[in-house]
């Protein structure tokens, strides 16, 4: 099937979405208990994924984001029956007024219509991000990554059929089976068809696409993210929070990427967190200043400081000050998520008020920007630009607005 075939199936299915109304949750609760009770289907499908990528030599990080297992499948079951249960974000009256030449007037939110959606090597996201353009009655139009293919086309399958006898159109769900560069391309420039193109991945992937896309994109997910160790930090706490930051899930768009610490506690914090993150291996790149203090540790190059390793790598950097750490995260960062560890309430504030990202932390771990943490539900994506949306993309993220008007026969003079 081409990419402007796929694009017109769904653009039909898109317009049946669009007043499906209840019959949205009904069959994605269907599709929820399908991805479970089929399980073992998707997990030989990601066997063979897992198989292909640890022979390719991929890390033990991004293995561990490719990988399925009972409880994960559960928990991406788990998800699609949230969003399935979560309010209706489509049809919702956000203002209304009557004219002074009696016209009624009403804003309401409508879906965005066909989306696209290409990311990498996780299967979850082909779940949610279905079940999420779905219930905000929206198509979609799925690239997964080559290393998850045969999980991707399991998982797409098993929601196809699913969705179709829950009574929705499958083509509201379809997956390019193409993973060459050409197919990327060819979703990039699907303007007659694609409303918006969402990547969700690397910074390599998301640079991709927003050069190169002739559709509307929403940027998201590349995570380059801070913690800045201020002088009045408790040192304790910045150990723990840099701990949980990096070594929890080192692989995901919020895990930490580098630590700048106050060079007034330098020389007492710094072997405090080298020992804690030894006992996970975690591999230090530090600044000349901070290879004086732990002589161990490998030298940072320029790269280091621009770079989302998404692994047990951490780069570290002595500052002078609180305005040195801001202008390194102004440099450096991706406008994901960045933190301080401080008890100075002033401190605090010049930071949240002049670190420009989605999300800014005050003496507490980046792990916490996703939109179940949020209490936002379940999310397509971490927007990391200004327009439209930014930050957790949830369901209203995914639905754009309408003016009806209506009236008894008024026309302009």
């Amino acid at each position: 099937m081409t990419m402007n075939e796929m694009g017109a199936r769904a653009k039909t299915a898109a317009r049946a979405l669009a007043n499906a109304g209840a019959l949205k949750e009904s069959a994605l609760l269907h599709a929820a208990g399908a991805l479970w009770q089929l399980r073992e289907e998707l997990l030989a499908a990601n066997a063979l994924d897992v198989q292909a990528g640890r022979e390719a030599g991929m890390s033990q990080a991004l293995l561990d984001r490719l990988s399925l297992t009972e409880a994960r499948i559960q928990d991406m079951a788990a998800a699609v029956e949230e969003v399935a249960k979560s309010a209706d974000p489509v049809g919702k009256t956000l203002s209304g007024q009557r004219l002074s030449n009696g016209l009624q007037l009403e804003k309401v939110t409508v879906p965005l219509g066909v989306i696209g959606i290409i990311y990498e090597a996780r299967p979850n996201v082909t779940s949610d991000a279905a079940a999420l353009c779905l219930k905000a009655g929206n198509a979609v139009i799925l690239r997964g990554g080559k290393e998850a293919f045969r999980s991707n086309q399991a998982v797409v399958k098993v929601l196809r059929e699913a969705l179709a006898e829950g009574g929705l159109p499958a083509d509201c769900v379809q997956l390019v089976e193409d993973t060459s560069r050409q197919s990327a391309q060819e979703l990039m420039a699907l303007t007659e068809y694609l409303d918006v193109l969402i990547p969700r991945g690397g910074a390599g992937l998301i640079r991709s696409v927003v050069e190169n896309a002739t559709v509307p994109v929403i940027e998201t997910g590349a995570g380059n993210c801070h913690m800045y160790v201020d002088r009045a930090a408790d040192l304790g706490m910045a150990v723990e929070i840099v701990d949980n930051g990096k070594t929890q899930r080192p692989s995901v768009c919020n895990a930490l990427e580098t630590v700048l610490v106050h060079r007034d506690v330098a020389t007492e914090f710094l072997p405090m967190m080298k020992a804690r993150l030894d006992l996970h291996n975690v591999e230090l790149r530090g600044c000349e200043r901070t290879c004086q203090i732990l002589r161990s540790i490998k030298r940072a190059s320029e790269e280091d400081w621009a770079t989302e390793y998404n692994d047990f790598i951490l780069a570290v950097k002595i500052v002078d000050s609180l305005d040195e750490a801001i202008a390194h995260i102004a440099a450096y960062s991706t406008g994901h998520s960045d933190g301080i560890v401080t008890n100075d309430l002033a401190a605090s504030r010049r930071f949240t008020a002049e670190v420009d990202s989605a999300a800014v932390y005050v003496n507490a771990s980046t792990r916490f920007t996703d939109g179940g943490e949020f209490g936002l539900g379940a999310e397509i994506g971490i927007s990391t630009q200004k327009l439209h949306a930014r930050g957790p993309m949830g369901l209203s993220d995914l639905t754009s607005i309408k003016y009806i008007v209506t009236g008894d026969g008024q026309i302009r003079s």
